[in-house]
């Protein structure tokens, strides 16, 4: 009977550990599962573009590279990084049917990852009538009664939108003799390379929260070493944030620090060989980028302010107060209009944003955009809040992610900027890296 009964138990207690390991296992690939999806084949990207095409009411987008030209087109058709070669080759994706793979009789293979028809060429009068035939398709009549087709291709009119600007002229001019109305990819491009999946949002997230606790620290190590009388200097503190993301997990990065006149250039960076030191009566700013140490993460990138001592003066408070009205207008106004599902572009932002600088006279003294894009680069793909430097005429689409980050630079004095970065969702946004900025941090109050 005792043995038996020891059976028994043993039994019951593997039964057990069979049921809390499958549990546990669950738990897991609950945990892990969507971090580790697969990006999308080939193939599937080319049906999700062909869908795309069809709501956009075009007949097909082109993509075009020769040696390099065209960095975008690798990545939205997920080619990987040896898509270019020393010839050109065409990528015709149309609305509905086969593709058309057009590549040089020395590089057949070049896109033989991609799903569709190869057809090689020699010759330019070959390339030139394999084109327009993969465009035309078996409806050639169609080009013939003034029935243009539509085709995106990566250009920018007026050269307004650079960032999607990767075809020279000379081709879209070949393309539009065969009878195409050449349109622009922008918001194809975007709605492939901007719109973050809900694991990556996660990550950017996390990351922000993790950088805006970086930033923080700082301030603190740079008051830490000013009551003890320490040395610091701007790359004292640049090396300091690098090595606490590198602890947060996070990829290290040597930002901005810039105290007085520095912080008056946007992109100053200390350098080892080059830097100021910090102290006491000092202004100072920080701008720092980094993500998250683990695949397609978003970045998250954050400015903020502070002053070395336990009060800060009026100069500095009066034009900090002017970069927050402006930097907090531009989101209540990309706020509103999500929430009233009214389509936006990202030029009007800027405009919002630098209005109300330029109200309080400060116009010429804001020397950039309001905001970028942000994807896993700091500078992504997607709407930029930009009416200044370019002309961004691509919509605020839900999904994406951006700066707003407004300033004021006093060339000889100081610079003021204020960096948020906000993410859009179906029905609203959110800011994240709480909490934000509102007032100068005074480094030195309360010690």
């Amino acid at each position: 009977m005792k043995i038996d009964g020891g059976g028994q138990c043993c039994r019951n207690l593997r039964v057990q550990s069979t049921r809390w390991f499958v549990l546990a296992a669950l738990v897991v690939w609950i945990m892990f599962a969507p971090a580790m999806r697969a990006d999308p084949t080939p193939a599937e990207r080319v049906a999700d573009i062909q869908k795309a095409l069809q709501a956009a009411k075009l007949d097909g987008w082109l993509f075009y590279d020769f040696r390099g030209s065209d960095p975008l087109a690798p990545r939205i058709l997920k080619l990987g990084e040896h898509a270019s070669g020393s010839r050109r080759w065409f990528y015709y994706i149309p609305a509905t049917g086969e593709p058309t793979k057009i590549v040089h009789s020395i590089e057949r293979g070049k896109l033989d990852a991609l799903p569709g028809k190869r057809v090689t060429y020699r010759g330019w009068e070959e390339q030139h009538a394999l084109v327009a035939a993969a465009i035309q398709g078996p409806d050639a009549n169609r080009l013939q009664k003034n029935a243009k087709k539509r085709v995106a291709m990566q250009y920018s009119p007026n050269n307004d939108i650079p960032y999607i600007s990767r075809v020279d002229a000379g081709t879209v001019e070949l393309i539009r003799s065969f009878g195409v109305e050449v349109i622009t990819s922008a918001e194809l491009v975007q709605q492939f390379e901007a719109v973050v999946t809900p694991e990556q949002h996660q990550s950017h997230v996390e990351g922000s929260d993790k950088l805006h606790r970086v930033l923080m620290d700082a301030f603190a190590e740079i008051g830490r070493n000013i009551r003890e009388e320490k040395p610091i200097t701007e790359y004292d503190i640049q090396q300091f944030i690098a090595r606490r993301l590198d602890e947060e997990g996070m990829t290290r990065e040597d930002g901005i620090v810039a105290v007085k006149a520095n912080a008056a250039n946007p992109h100053y960076f200390p350098t080892k060989e080059s830097f100021s030191p910090i102290k006491r009566g000092d202004f100072v700013l920080l701008d720092i980028v980094s993500k998250l140490r683990k695949p397609g993460a978003i970045c998250t990138d954050q400015t903020w302010t502070g002053f070395v001592g336990d009060t800060v003066p009026e100069e500095y408070v009066r034009i900090f107060n002017i970069v927050r009205e402006a930097r907090d207008a531009a989101t209540e106004f990309v706020r509103k209009n999500v929430r009233e599902g009214k389509r936006i572009h990202g030029a009007e932002v800027d405009d919002v944003s630098r209005g109300v600088i330029k109200r309080a006279g400060y116009g010429e003294q804001f020397t950039h955009r309001t905001g970028h894009s942000i994807g896993e680069e700091c500078h992504g793909n997607g709407v930029n809040i930009d009416n200044f430097e370019t002309r961004d005429s691509r919509y605020i689409t839900p999904g994406v992610l951006f700066s707003i980050e407004p300033g004021i630079y006093l060339e000889g004095k100081f610079g003021v900027r204020s960096e948020i970065d906000v993410y859009v969702g179906d029905k609203d946004i959110e800011v994240t890296g709480q909490p934000i900025q509102t007032e100068i941090v005074p480094i030195l109050k309360g010690n």
